[in-house]
C-alpha cells in the first residue's frame, strides 16, 4: 500500500523512488519506439520481401494492413486488460508478443506466415503504447506528467526519421529479415526492465467486457478490409459486394448494440461533439488520402525508378525531416487562422502534393525529388496534427479516455484503409499482368490526390469559435495562443 502525501492521495512511483523518474518513460519508450519503427521500416523493403516470398508487391500490402487492423481491433480493450490483469503484466506480455512476432516474421517462407506473425506483432503493439501511456499516468504526479510523456513520445520522432533508411540499409546490405530481428534486444531488455520496476499502480475496477461490440466490431473492420483488398485482387464482383455489404451490417449492428448498453467498447457518443467528428471522420478520409502515400513510394522509386532500397529510403526520410520542421510552426499557423481554415487549407494543399508525384520520373534529379519530399512530409503533418488537435479540443474531460481510444483506432484505420485503397487502384490500373510501370503509379497518384478533397464539406462545417481553447485564435484578433496543445 503506498504511503500517502500531504494531501491524502497515495504516493505515486515516482515520488517513492525518484530515480525512476527517467526509467519509467524509458522503458515505456521501448515499446513506443519498436511500434513506430515497425509502421515505417517495413515499405522500403516491401519489393525484396516480394522477391524472396514469392509474392507481387502489390500483395505485400496486407503486410501493412494486416499489422494495422489488428492493432485498430484491439486497441479499444487493451485499457480493460490492464486493469483486469495488472498493467505491469499486460504491458510485460505486450512486449514479448511483439518480440515473438518480430522473431517469426523474419523467419517466414511465404506470404501467409508472414500475414499471420504480423498479426502476432499486431496484437503486441494494440497494447504496449496505450498500456504505457496508462503506467505513466498512474506512476508520475500530475504536475510532472508533460514531462514525462516528453520523454516517452521521442521515439515517436525518431522511429519516421529513422524507419525508412534503417529499413533500406538493412535490406540493401544485409537481409529484409532484419528489419525484424533488430526488436529482439530492444523487447527483452524492455520486458526484463518492466518486470523489475514496473508497479501496477491503483487502476479503476474493470467494467464487464463487452463481448457482442467487441465481436461485432472487430468482424465489422475485418470484412471492410477484406472487402477492399479483394477489389485489388480482381475477386468475383458478387462476391466483393457481400462482404463490403456484410461489413455495412456488422457496424449498423454495432452502433444499436452500443446504444443499448453502459459500457460499450466503443463510445459513438462522441460523435455528437462537431469537434471531434469533423477532427477523425473528415480528417481520417483527408489521412486516408495521404496514407496511401508512403506505401506507393517504395515501391515507384525501386520498381519503377530502379533505385535500391538504400536509396528509396535516403529519399523518403526526407518527409520525415518535414514533419520535424513544421511541428513549431503549427501552433502558430492554427492561432493566426483558426482550425477551419488550416484544415481547409491543407487538404487543398495534400491533395495538390500527391498529385505532383505524377510529374516525377527515373530521371528527375534526386535533388528534387528530396526538396519536395520535404514539402510532402511538412503538409502531411500540418493536416495530420490539426485534426488530431481538433479531435479533443472541446471534449469534456470526463470524455477524454474513451476519445482517445476511438480516435487511436480511427487513426489506425485511417492508414490501414490508405494503404489498401493505394494497392487496390495499383492492381486496377496495372491490369492482370500486373506491369508497374512510372506511369501506372502516376495514375494511382492522381486518382488518390482526389480523396483529401472529399473531406473538404466536413472541414467547411467548422465554425471560428471550433477548438478555440487549443488554437487561441479569434476570427478578427489573435489572442494568446493556448497553441502549445497543438504541437
Amino acid at each position: 500500500m503506498a504511503a500517502p502525501s500531504d494531501s491524502g492521495a497515495p504516493l505515486t512511483a515516482v515520488e517513492r523512488n525518484p530515480n525512476l523518474r527517467l526509467l519509467i518513460p524509458g522503458i515505456v519508450a521501448i515499446g513506443f519506439l519498436m511500434e513506430m519503427l515497425d509502421t515505417t521500416i517495413i515499405t522500403t523493403a516491401i519489393p525484396a520481401m516480394a522477391k524472396t516470398l514469392r509474392a507481387t508487391p502489390l500483395a505485400m500490402n496486407l503486410a501493412v494492413t494486416t499489422y494495422v487492423l489488428t492493432l485498430a481491433v484491439f486497441i479499444p480493450v487493451s485499457g480493460w486488460f490492464a486493469d483486469r490483469f495488472g498493467a505491469r503484466r499486460i504491458f510485460a506480455l505486450a512486449l514479448l508478443t511483439f518480440t515473438l512476432g518480430s522473431v517469426l516474421c523474419g523467419l517466414a517462407v511465404d506470404l501467409p506466415m508472414l500475414i499471420a506473425t504480423r498479426a502476432l506483432q499486431g496484437l503486441g503493439g494494440a497494447m504496449m503504447t496505450p498500456v504505457g501511456r496508462l503506467i505513466l499516468i498512474r506512476s508520475f504526479p500530475r504536475n510532472q506528467l508533460v514531462k514525462a510523456m516528453t520523454y516517452m513520445t521521442l521515439p515517436a520522432i525518431v522511429g519516421p526519421v529513422v524507419g525508412p533508411v534503417l529499413g533500406g540499409f538493412l535490406t540493401t546490405y544485409a537481409s529484409w529479415r532484419w528489419i525484424f530481428f533488430i526488436n529482439i534486444p530492444f523487447g527483452l531488455l524492455g520486458t526484463v526492465l518492466a518486470l523489475r520496476f514496473i508497479e501496477d499502480g491503483e487502476g479503476e475496477a474493470p467494467k464487464p467486457f463487452d463481448v457482442p461490440g467487441f465481436v461485432l466490431f472487430g468482424l465489422g473492420v475485418a470484412l471492410l478490409q477484406y472487402g477492399l483488398e479483394g477489389v485489388g485482387r480482381g475477386g468475383s464482383p458478387l462476391l466483393v459486394a457481400a462482404i463490403l455489404g456484410g461489413a455495412v451490417v456488422m457496424l449498423l449492428v454495432f452502433a444499436v448494440h452500443a446504444r443499448r448498453i453502459a459500457a460499450p467498447m466503443v463510445d459513438l457518443t462522441l460523435f455528437r461533439n462537431r469537434a471531434f467528428s469533423v477532427g477523425t471522420l473528415a480528417g481520417g478520409l483527408c489521412r486516408i488520402g495521404m496514407n496511401g502515400t508512403p506505401f506507393l513510394l517504395p515501391l515507384m522509386l525501386q520498381i519503377g525508378f530502379g533505385l535500391s532500397p538504400f536509396n528509396s529510403g535516403l529519399l523518403t526520410f526526407v518527409s520525415a525531416i518535414g514533419i520535424l520542421g513544421i511541428r513549431p510552426v503549427c501552433g502558430r499557423l492554427l492561432a493566426t487562422f483558426g482550425f477551419d481554415r488550416v484544415l481547409i487549407g491543407s487538404a487543398v494543399l495534400a491533395a495538390m502534393v500527391t498529385a505532383g508525384f505524377a510529374l516525377f520520373g527515373p530521371h528527375t534529379p534526386h535533388w528534387i525529388l528530396a526538396i519536395y519530399m520535404l514539402a510532402f512530409g511538412m503538409v502531411r503533418a500540418t493536416q495530420f496534427m490539426a485534426s488530431n488537435s481538433l479531435s479533443y479540443a472541446d471534449l469534456p474531460r470526463g470524455q477524454l479516455s474513451g476519445a482517445t481510444s476511438l480516435g487511436g483506432v480511427l487513426q489506425q484505420l485511417s492508414v490501414s484503409f490508405g494503404v489498401s485503397v493505394a494497392a487496390t487502384l495499383l492492381g486496377l490500373f496495372a491490369g492482370p499482368a500486373h506491369l508497374l510501370t512510372p506511369t501506372r503509379f502516376h495514375e494511382v497518384f492522381l486518382a488518390m490526390s482526389l480523396i483529401p478533397l472529399l473531406a473538404l464539406p466536413g472541414f467547411l462545417t467548422l465554425r471560428p469559435e471550433d477548438g478555440v481553447q487549443v488554437s487561441g485564435h479569434v476570427r478578427g484578433r489573435r489572442r494568446d495562443p493556448l497553441s502549445q496543445a497543438a504541437q
